[in-house]
């Protein structure tokens, strides 16, 4: 909370006015400050809505895996939102150390996505609380480790982040152009030029809304361009309504409604390691949201944000959901729509608990047809690169070997994207870290950073952070 002005008293001059207090909104960070409930509302579905797929993908996919049935591998789905909705609740409002309170968005993270499928195949039928078992480990030690991990934001100069966060915009890229195919691979029309043109349709009604609207309207584009793009699907037999007549009205997601969870040492490492990915990520993403909503991501703010990624990762499997992790996406939204409230965020994290609670709520978003969701990630997850290029322009590039640290940490970030095989003969428990461009990006930049700029004596054009105010 702001502190309340102070005025000296001044016995000399009794007859000066008293200065009039600030205003609240001159006081108030824009992090802080609340909206109106109807924009609060809007502008909250509209994150539910950019990071919806992305919530439910990792269950559509384990759940198959581990041998799941289709009823419940939907319980599964609702169970991941109504998780992502409190460790977002934990991230934006938090309590005691716990939360960056920053506008910032959790969700199910796709780094686990790989080994739990591992565990889940090579265990049958217990393999989900085996996977349990091993997130509720890994979480709490990673919360142990949280006050450790976050200090590393002395080696995040703008030479790194504007580096790691262009790696998480185009890493993105690909989700969206994956959704702008149709999303599935194997499916007939995958790729066709029915999607593709219903996803170059829904990227043009964006922007030009972007374009002719203005205020509160401009600031929920994304938002409108879903839902013109999905009414311009149904007519095309794009859309499944099936979703919603199958869904209940309520549903609980009963705690260890699968069993109690199981430990075994194998999958606790995995996990573990899965643990530090996804921690290495959030520090980026704060760091990235930090720069665009000016209020620069320090120690205390990466030890509170990791905090509430890790409590949020623990609690999670108890409502059978999985490991919780920042959505870059959203951080393009707020990027694009200059909307940086964290109660909007919140907003939107109490719609997710509501979408977890009402299985027919949440399949009316699921209405919004891939290709659609497609078309508006390409600008999402843009405006994620463009604020890294944007960061890399204030990085001395000309000094040193600046340069030669973006191409490298770059160039190495895109391996997993330009060619997904390239780490195939590796060993698995590697490909966890491997398979993610943006912290084998993330570990390049810091190391060659370290060793051109700082190792050796040698004067740094890049400097570290200094420790950035947490709040106004």
């Amino acid at each position: 909370m702001a502190a309340k002005p102070r005025f000296r008293k001044d016995t000399a001059d009794t007859s000066a006015p008293t200065p009039a207090p600030a205003s609240a909104s001159d006081e108030t960070h824009p992090v802080d400050q609340t909206l109106p409930p109807f924009k609060m509302f809007t502008s909250g579905l509209q994150h539910v809505a950019a990071m919806y797929a992305g919530v439910v993908a990792p269950p559509m996919i384990v759940g198959p895996a581990v041998g799941l049935n289709a009823r419940d591998t939907a319980f599964l789905m609702g169970a991941s939102l109504f998780t992502a909705g409190i460790a977002t609740l934990l991230q934006t409002i938090g309590f005691w150390k716990i939360g960056a309170r920053l506008p910032f968005v959790n969700g199910v993270s796709f780094a686990g996505v790989t080994p739990m499928v591992a565990i889940g195949r090579e265990r049958g039928a217990e393999g989900i609380s085996v996977i349990f078992g091993a997130i509720i480990v890994a979480s709490v030690l990673g919360f142990v480790l949280t006050p450790y991990f976050s200090k590393l934001v002395r080696f995040f100069p703008p030479v790194v982040t504007g580096t790691v966060i262009t790696l998480i915009g185009v890493s993105l890229l690909p989700v969206a152009f994956n959704w702008s195919q149709g999303g599935n691979a194997t499916a007939d029309d995958y790729g066709s030029m029915k999607n593709i043109g219903m996803a170059g349709l829904t990227l043009l009604i964006v922007l030009v809304l972007r374009k002719v609207l203005r205020g509160f309207l401009q600031q929920i584009a994304i938002l409108l361009g879903l839902v013109v793009g999905t009414l311009v699907a149904i007519p095309l037999n794009m859309t499944d309504f099936g979703a919603i007549k199958d869904a209940g009205l309520v549903g609980f997601p009963t705690p260890f409604h699968f069993g109690a969870p199981q430990f075994e040492i194998a999958a606790i490492i995995s996990m573990c390691i899965v643990m530090l990915v996804c921690m290495t990520e959030s520090t980026a993403d704060m760091l990235a949201l930090g720069k665009i909503v000016d209020r620069p991501a320090d120690e205390r703010v990466i030890e509170g944000g990791l905090r509430a990624d890790t409590l949020g990762s623990a609690i999670s499997p108890f409502f059978n959901g999985f490991m919780c992790s920042a959505f870059a996406q959203n951080i393009g939204l707020v990027a694009m729509t200059k909307v940086r409230s964290r109660f909007v965020v919140a907003a939107g994290g109490a719609i997710l608990i509501l979408l977890g609670l009402c299985p027919v709520l949440a399949s009316v978003i699921a209405l919004v047809p891939l290709p659609v969701l497609g078309g508006a990630g390409i600008v999402l997850f843009g405006s994620v690169a463009a604020s890294g290029i944007q960061t890399l322009a204030t990085a001395a590039l000309e000094k040193g070997e600046n340069a030669l640290i973006v191409a490298a940490a770059v160039g190495i970030g895109l391996i997993p994207i330009a060619a997904p095989q390239f780490y195939h003969a590796f060993p698995s428990d590697l490909l966890v870290v491997l398979d993610s461009g943006i912290s084998t990006g993330c570990v390049v930049a810091i190391v060659l950073n370290l060793a051109f700029n700082h190792w050796g004596g040698k004067g740094s054009s890049a400097r570290l952070l200094p420790q950035a105010r947490v709040g106004e």
